[in-house]
């Protein structure tokens, strides 16, 4: 059995390949998210019946067993670049989280490093 279904415009086919093939983290699927109130908001909406064991560094899985990744817009570019200690302090941050606060984020990626 088969499923076809668009998200955002995005074309998806799932498949019911019986009780032998679980959900695991090899895939998951990523809520890119413009602001701490829409982050909230599907944080809310797919944490709810999910395994909170599972919630860490804005990941998470819902009541199905999927992997999700909930995650503000501004995070790649955190991450990414030549400043790498931005990047590791950002980093740090979010390892401490189960959901994302961007507020927090973006101040670790202010931080001044004492010389």
């Amino acid at each position: 059995m088969t499923v076809e279904f668009e998200l955002e415009g995005q074309k998806f086919l799932a498949l019911n390949g019986g009780p032998e093939f679980k959900f695991t983290e090899a895939v998951s699927l990523i809520v890119y998210c413009q602001n701490q109130e829409e982050l909230d908001y599907y944080w809310d909406k797919l944490t709810t019946g999910g395994d909170s064991k599972s919630q860490i560094c804005g990941w998470l899985k819902d009541k199905y067993g999927l992997s999700w990744q909930v995650t503000p817009t501004i995070l790649p570019d955190l991450i990414t670049g030549k400043d790498r200690e931005k990047a590791d302090r950002v980093m740090k941050a979010i390892m401490k989280m189960k959901k994302i606060d961007i507020k927090t984020i973006e101040r670790a990626a202010k931080e001044s490093v004492p010389a």
